[in-house]
């Protein structure tokens, strides 16, 4: 088999099932029928399977990955499934950081490619299911999983998992998951199954509730992360995932030791990237996937906290469901920004971003090609500027 086989597979299948990464919300199964009836398909028992379910608004992927990292520097064999990848594909199905091989999703894509199924399901559905078969195939002793979107109606709530997990909840997706934090806390609390005990991350007055009486009505444990006001966001998601990690290994004498291999390795156990990532020191460029409200505020205050005596440049694309105009009400008047298009059809346009008055008072260059922003805005002054990306994995992935 040649490289050239694999990428060829994984565009047929791109090209041929919904992608929400491309589409939007045109790609979103709101129903569990297609995952169940694929997981029948792929022949996967995942009730004899141990799993760990995160959702949430924010620092899903982060929180994942922090605590499979823990689980495999504890000596299991853990599956790791995120969404989106950045780079390639295999990134969302890994092994205790392993991606799965290329001969591995060939076999799986030429299975789908010789059945004719009676429904149409998703990318996300089927790439879902692929990962189960492997994650079985391989024999894993426990697999954390990231929600795609939402929760209840993810495809990924067909399990029953050890722990749940929701890290917070704020303003995205709402055309799916609705246009109040409740309703969206409604939708993430989906996830909270019968007697499995539930950990919450950071919630408030407006959206506790939802979760007590979810907990409650399916007999769940539930317990609250004290709140940690001030810390970056990684460190926030970090304390949360140690607190999973403490539950799923209580006992284990070696925990504090677990847990600083969890940190120290994280890259090697589980691939993690463009998260608060310092992409190179000279120039100081810094790389986040933060993309939506409260992502970027978080992500913005980070940044001035930690770097005030710099002065800042932002490169920044969106996808075309931001609110655009909540988003740059966030930008400080004195930051100069590179503002960019990048290479997918849900890439907000430039005359959108013009469109926008509190856009239109800053210092911006405007750019249809990413790559090319990226190259001016790197020009920098090493000892009192640094350039800062966010905004969207596609923006990323465009220059990484």
């Amino acid at each position: 088999m040649t490289s050239s086989q694999y990428t060829e597979k994984v565009d047929w299948l791109f090209n041929q099932f919904p992608v929400f990464q491309k589409v939007g919300v045109s790609a979103y199964k709101p129903t569990l029928d297609n995952t169940l009836s694929l997981i029948q398909f792929f022949n996967v028992p995942i009730d004899q399977m141990k799993f760990v379910h995160v959702a949430g608004t924010n620092g899903k992927g982060t929180t994942c990955s922090v605590i499979a990292s823990a689980l495999t520097a504890s000596g299991k064999k853990v599956g790791l499934f995120t969404s989106p990848h950045i780079k390639d594909f295999r990134e969302r199905i890994r092994v205790n950081g392993a991606m799965i091989s290329e001969e591995k999703v060939v076999d799986y894509i030429n299975r789908i490619q010789n059945t004719n199924f009676e429904f149409s399901p998703s990318f996300f559905e089927m790439t879902w299911v692929m990962a189960l078969a492997y994650f079985y195939e391989q024999k894993c002793d426990i697999v954390v999983v990231e929600t795609g979107l939402g929760g209840r109606l993810d495809a990924t709530n067909v399990i029953a998992p050890e722990l749940s997990v929701i890290t917070n909840i704020g303003l995205d997706h709402v055309a799916i998951l609705g246009d109040t934090r409740e309703k969206i806390a409604s939708e993430k609390a989906g996830i909270i199954k019968q007697n499995v005990p539930v950990i919450i991350g950071e919630s408030d007055d407006e959206i506790s509730h939802v979760f007590i009486e979810a907990a409650e009505s399916k007999q769940a444990p539930i317990s609250f992360m004290s709140e940690h006001l001030g810390e970056n966001t990684f460190e926030v998601n970090k304390r949360l995932a140690f607190e999973a990690v403490d539950f799923l290994l209580k006992g284990n004498p070696d925990l504090a030791l677990i847990k600083s291999l969890a940190v120290k390795d994280l890259y090697q156990n589980t691939g993690l990237y463009g998260r608060n990532q310092i992409y190179s020191e000279q120039p100081l460029v810094i790389l986040d996937a933060a993309h939506n409200t409260m992502g970027i505020q978080r992500f913005i205050l980070d940044i001035q906290k930690r770097y005030s005596d710099k002065n800042v440049r932002v490169l920044y694309g969106a996808s075309n469901d931001k609110d655009l105009f909540e988003i740059s009400n966030l930008f400080p008047q004195e930051w100069e920004y590179y503002i960019t298009e990048f290479n997918s059809q849900r890439t907000t346009k430039i005359e959108a971003f013009k469109a926008i008055e509190k856009i239109t008072q800053l210092k911006i260059r405007y750019f249809s090609d990413a790559k090319e922003a990226f190259l001016q805005a790197k020009k920098l002054d090493y000892e009192i500027d640094m350039l800062i990306v966010f905004g969207s994995f596609f923006l990323l992935e465009e220059i990484i």
